[in-house]
């Protein structure tokens, strides 16, 4: 007999919103959490992404704030639920959203890259669910407009993905001002050692549920490695999206750099593709993801920040265009395809140098993936040399298309999560009514090339004798030296002549 959302007893305008979303049978994860976590016991929770974690815990969290319903005070929050990365947390918030719309609860997502204005009103009136990134929340703490010593339940989601991103230092700094009696939920991918010990300080006598082994992929994903040289991974990329087959595709870069790269380059080879990386701000990300999600993009091109921050539905493809240097992170990039009980493909080019980091992978997943050898390809060699004469490659090197570059102007604050400030910004804008600019709106006059023969040409004319120049003067004689009036020390404690007007 299968079990269904009503068997749980949750609150009926759950249940009621479940049923708008189309929810009708809890997923595993849900299945075995759900029923726990009402009953106030921590969790630890091993499910890898596209399982439904999210619906795990926020079902009985909202359960529980409306068994107990209070009014939150200014600046604090009953449930704290921590995320890795922007986009996952503005997705986790409006899943409490979506499912707790009948119930009329204050939630909001605090992240950096983004105004602080907003958020601290959204603080000041007080909170039942607040959805943050590490670094702006501890902000917040900073500024005191955020107090944690009243919160209820605290959620870690993505656990390992905060040791990959060095965020294990800032969430014991997050756990130090939580109350010492709380409800904690800590949910990962999966479980390396460091992880482990996390868990074991935060949780207390926790519920383990684990639905699939330890760092496993999706059944349903057709996995595939090729062989090819790194010179020669954009023109197999090309090559591969003349198959109409590939409507909706991630592609995964290591760097940043990187990403915008090949999203150039698919760009000039006619794929509408756009990037999304740490370096992107805030508005450029949200613009670019929902493109994507709009399907005006073909191809998202990211690092591995977003390997757990996208949530796209019809994902066909996801390629990794190199492999990650962290073997689990293999695993959350090709969970991006075949989520909700879909099909999908992962590929992976893999070059010469990489081949450890492939045997990583295959000995942390515990299979072995088919793979095809295109190498010496002659058919790759004469589309990537077509593509550099008809000047894509020079476009191409250039870190973007010139609509989404954020280059053009630095962040406004570049102290927030996995964001760093972009180099090469405009200039330094002079203040308003700076001396010798006018204004600081006035536009700035070019400046011109220094040419030292036109410098020597001018000292030249300036030691020439002018033709209207003034006669000599005439020599002094010891008379009028003693005529001239002396002139008196100025009284104002030697600071000379001119301080005196």
């Amino acid at each position: 007999m299968s079990i269904i959302f009503e068997s749980f007893g949750l609150n009926k305008a759950l249940l009621t919103a479940l049923a708008t979303e189309g929810y009708v049978t809890p997923t595993p994860i849900q299945a075995q959490a759900i029923p726990s976590v009402m009953t106030g016991k921590d969790l630890l929770g091993i499910a890898q992404t596209g399982t439904g974690k999210t619906a795990a815990f926020a079902l009985p969290i909202l359960n529980r704030l409306a068994e107990s319903r209070t009014a939150p005070l200014p600046r604090t929050t009953r449930a704290l639920i921590l995320s890795p990365t922007r986009e996952l947390a503005t997705q986790i918030a409006d899943s409490f959203k979506a499912y707790g719309r009948h119930l009329g609860f204050r939630v909001a997502v605090v992240f950096g890259g983004v105004s602080y204005g907003p958020q601290e009103r959204a603080l000041q009136q007080g909170l039942d669910v607040l959805v943050a990134t590490p670094g702006r929340l501890l902000d917040h703490m900073q500024q005191k407009t955020l107090d944690l010593s009243t919160t209820e339940i605290f959620v870690l989601d993505e656990a390992d993905q905060m040791l990959d991103l060095g965020f294990v230092k800032p969430i014991r700094q997050v756990v130090a001002r939580l109350p010492h009696r709380r409800q904690n939920l800590f949910f990962s991918a999966t479980m390396p050692t460091e992880i482990g010990k996390l868990a074991a300080d935060l949780l207390k006598d926790p519920v383990r549920v684990q639905v699939t082994p330890q760092s496993t992929t999706v059944e349903r994903i057709n996995q595939s490695v090729i062989w090819v040289e790194q010179g020669r991974k954009r023109a197999l990329l090309t090559e591969m999206f003349s198959d109409p087959n590939y409507s909706r595709c991630l592609v995964f870069t290591k760097t940043k750099h990187g990403a915008d790269k090949v999203a150039a380059y698919l760009e000039a080879g006619g794929v509408q593709a756009g990037a999304i990386h740490g370096n992107k701000s805030q508005p450029q990300r949200e613009r670019t993801l929902a493109a994507f999600k709009a399907g005006k993009l073909r191809v998202l091109v990211a690092t591995d920040i977003a390997a757990r921050g996208i949530d796209v539905d019809n994902v066909s493809h996801v390629v990794n265009f190199e492999l990650p240097f962290v073997p689990e992170a293999y695993v959350h990039r090709i969970g991006r395809t075949a989520r909700a009980g879909k099909d999908g493909s992962a590929v992976s080019f893999v070059a010469g140098d990489e081949m450890k980091l492939l045997r990583d992978i295959e000995k942390v997943t515990r299979q072995k993936i088919p793979a095809s050898d295109r190498r010496n390809d002659a058919t790759l060699g004469r589309l990537d040399a077509s593509i550099m004469a008809a000047g894509v490659g020079k476009k191409a090197s250039m870190p973007d298309d010139g609509r989404d570059q954020p280059q053009s102007r630095g962040p406004r604050n570049p102290r927030r999560e996995g964001v760093k400030a972009p180099h090469g910004g405009q200039p330094h804008r002079q203040r308003k009514g700076h001396r010798g600019q006018g204004g600081g709106d006035r536009a700035v006059a070019p400046v011109t090339p220094f040419d030292p023969l036109a410098a020597d040409r001018s000292r030249s004319r300036s030691r020439a004798p002018q033709a209207d120049a003034r006669p000599a003067a005439q020599p002094v004689t010891e008379g009028e030296i003693r005529r001239r009036p002396r002139r008196r020390r100025p009284s104002n404690g030697g600071k000379g002549f001119a301080a005196q007007g």
